[in-house]
This record gives C-alpha cells, structure tokens and sequence, in this order.
C-alpha cells in the first residue's frame, strides 16, 4: 500500500480528540444525506411508476385520429395496424362528453345531474387495449341494449347501483332541441340507460369522470352512425412507441394523427418529472452542508497535524504526496458515509411499509389514505441511473469539499510548519 494511502486511512482510525469526533460527525453527515436523497427518489420513481402502469392499464399507448375528426372506413386501418410487429391489440373507440341524470326511486327527492365523458367501445375488442373488461367490481360486464358500464367513484357520488336506470342527453340531443321552434309540440326525449356494472380500474380519475357504453349506442348519441372518433393501439412495449408510431404512420399515410401516451399524458408525467427534478437539487443541499463539515474537518485536521507535515516534508515529502495524505482523507470520508448511507437507505426502505404500518397502528393516523392515492402500501423503484447520480454526486462533492484544505497543506512550508507548531 501507497505510505500516503497508509497513512490517510490511519489518521481516519478513531482517536480521543476533536478531530475525531468532527470526522465522524463528516460521515454521519454524508451517510444521512445519501439515505435521505435515496429514499426520496425511490419513493418518487415508484409513485411514477405506479401512475404509469394504471393509466397505461386503462389508455392504450397510442390513440390513432383521422385529421377530419370522424374515421368512417376504420376497419381497414386497424388490419393495417394489427399486423404491425409492436403492436398487441387494436380498438375502435368514441369519446365525448354528456349530460347524465338519475331517476330516483322517490318522487319527491331532486334528480342529480353530472357531466362525465363518455366512451363507446366494442366489447369483444376492449379487451385487447385496456383492463375495463377484468376491472367490473359490481354487476357484469355487459352492454348490450341501452346497458352502461360506470366508475365507482361516480356511482358513489351519484348513489346509484346496479339495476338504476339513468338519462344521458348528447350534445346531438341539445342540438335537436333547439332546433325547434317555440310553442312546438315535439319534444326530445333522453335516451334511458341501465347500469349493468360498476368498474374500478385503479384510477380515481377514470372512475369519477367516465361512463361506458357500447360502440352502437354512443354512436346513435353522437348521430355518427357507422364512424368513430379513432382506434387505440395497445403495443407489446409501452416504451417502442417512437418506433412503432413510425411505422404506422408510413402504413396509413400523412391524413391520420398518431397521439402517443406520454403526449396525451403530458401533464401527469410532466409534473412527476418536475417534482422529481426539485428533490434532487433540494435534497443535494443537504450534502453541500455536509461537504461544509468535511471541509471543517479537513482544516481542523491540517491545522492539528501541522507538525506532521513540516516533518514529512523536511524528510522529502513532495508537495502532491502530503496533498494525496489529506485528499486520501476526505475521500474515505465518502466512501464511508456513502456505503453506510447505501445501506441506510436499503434498510429503511425494504422496511418502509412495516414501518408505515406500525405507525399506523400507534397512532391510528392514516399515513397514506386509500381513498386518496388509491394504494395501501408505499411503491418504491430503485434505478440504477438514481442511484449512479445519488453515489457518484455525493462522492464528488466529498471530495471537492477536501481539495482546497488538501492543497493548502499540501503548500506549507517545513520552517513554518515546525516554527508554528
């Protein structure tokens, strides 16, 4: 071993002293740093994965639009698409917004009215790019007549159930009705829907905002008969949407719009990134103000081998070798308190829903709400591009914080050294 490897890695060796106790305050600074910021970004990676993998469950990768807004022939396109190598399955769909109204039971109490959007899908095919058909937690799955499919958080806010009978007015209804001139004895009537099922596909969004009918159903509401407003692709990977978008607009021709998930998804993913992005400069901080303590470690350390350092550099001691001695002794400062904080922060979060769920049951405070996030236990993903970054910036700041302290022993003279000793 190097004599300056040597003698950095005995300088480390814990000792009665002031400068013992303010290197290890340097590693437990390092240590709870690097645990902190892993387990922040883990949690944070696996709440976006968590969200990815729901919406994704429920909206397919890729949402194919004719740019005049209706797709009249759209069983050739989806031949076309499904022979496409990326691609699992295809759907038609329809998308739109209406009026929905209930019917209660009891005349005297008012009916409730609400505004959620409406998707009209094929039943033998929606399997093919989404969850829906697996994810009927009441009722059945099934459309068939004026039957529909609701979420379960509109149908707790609506206080229906399977068996109710709903109206939904269409944008095409309202249109008709103004059409017609006053004193009319026409009238429109809304079209009367049964709730066959209530679905929850992990989502609140979806299942507050959504309601479900058959393809032929939404196309009598829209007045659109025998077109639809485009087809879902689901692909065998979420993440081959570049390439598979490429082919499939080569396929088609310039006339069809090709949406991808994390466009028609900006927003959520956005945010997340942005989120993600602001704890990591924020939880850096925290190692720059243990990079403080190294540097005050490193002086105080210099300041009290002072001695040393005039008599190694009376002996022949270069300038580099005494820089490498102190340098050497804030590098194993990282390496310590970033293999300890490695370790901290597996712990803990190979630990963390046990330890959500005991202080839960201490305190009887709800740490993570189900009804809010949806989940009962807290996601975590461990990249290996987090961790690089984690390990690999706060080892550098470690060693950045001992340079200057490094270079200035490094430059003392031997008189003065022992003159001031």
């Amino acid at each position: 071993m190097p004599f300056e490897l040597g003698l950095a890695l005995r300088y480390l060796r814990p000792k009665r002293t002031f400068v013992s106790v303010i290197t290890l305050i340097s590693i437990l600074g390092v240590m709870l740093g690097v645990a902190v910021l892993m387990i922040v970004i883990a949690v944070m990676s696996g709440f976006d994965r968590e969200w990815r993998e729901r919406i994704l469950s429920f909206n397919a990768h890729l949402k194919i639009v004719h740019r005049s807004g209706l797709m009249a022939d759209w069983r050739g396109p989806m031949g076309l698409i499904e022979s496409n190598q990326y691609v699992k399955g295809v759907a038609p769909f329809i998308l739109t917004q209406v009026m929905l109204q209930t019917q209660p039971d009891n005349t005297n109490d008012l009916p409730k009215i609400y505004g959620p959007g409406l998707r009209g899908i094929d039943p033998e095919l929606e399997s093919n790019v989404s969850i829906l058909p697996r994810s009927v937690i009441a009722g059945e799955y099934e459309l068939s007549g004026h039957g529909m499919l609701m979420g379960a958080e509109l149908a707790r806010e609506l206080g229906l159930h399977v068996g109710d009978h709903v109206d939904i007015i269409s944008a095409h209804s309202l249109a008709e009705y103004r059409k017609m001139k006053p004193g009319s004895n026409e009238a429109v009537v809304p079209d009367d829907y049964e709730v066959r099922g209530v679905f929850d596909v992990g989502f609140n969004d979806f299942n507050r905002m959504l309601i479900v009918t058959s393809l032929r159903n939404a196309q009598q509401l829209q007045n659109i008969r025998g077109h639809v407003h485009g087809l879902y692709v689901m692909l065998h990977d979420a993440f081959q949407f570049e390439q598979a978008r490429a082919q499939i607009r080569q396929q088609l021709g310039p006339e069809y719009e090709i949406v991808s998930w994390t466009e028609e998804n900006a927003t959520i993913f956005g945010a997340l990134a942005t989120e993600k992005t602001m704890m990591y400069i924020i939880l850096f901080v925290v190692m720059v103000v243990a990079a403080f303590a190294i540097v005050n470690s490193e002086i105080t350390f210099a300041v009290n081998k002072m001695k040393e350092i005039g008599l190694l550099k009376s002996l022949g001691a270069a300038d580099r070798q005494v820089m490498i001695i102190f340098l050497g002794h804030s590098i194993a400062v990282g390496v310590l308190g970033v293999g300890l904080g490695v370790a901290l922060g597996l712990l803990f979060l190979f630990n963390l829903n046990n330890i959500l769920h005991a202080a839960r049951s201490w305190t009887g405070f709800e740490l993570l709400p189900a009804a809010i996030y949806q989940i009962t236990e807290v996601p975590f993903e461990l990249l290996p591009w987090d961790m690089g970054v984690i390990c690999g910036g706060s080892f550098l700041i470690c060693v950045l914080a001992g340079l200057l302290p490094a270079w200035k022993a490094s430059r003392l003279l031997p008189v003065e050294a022992l003159r001031n000793d």
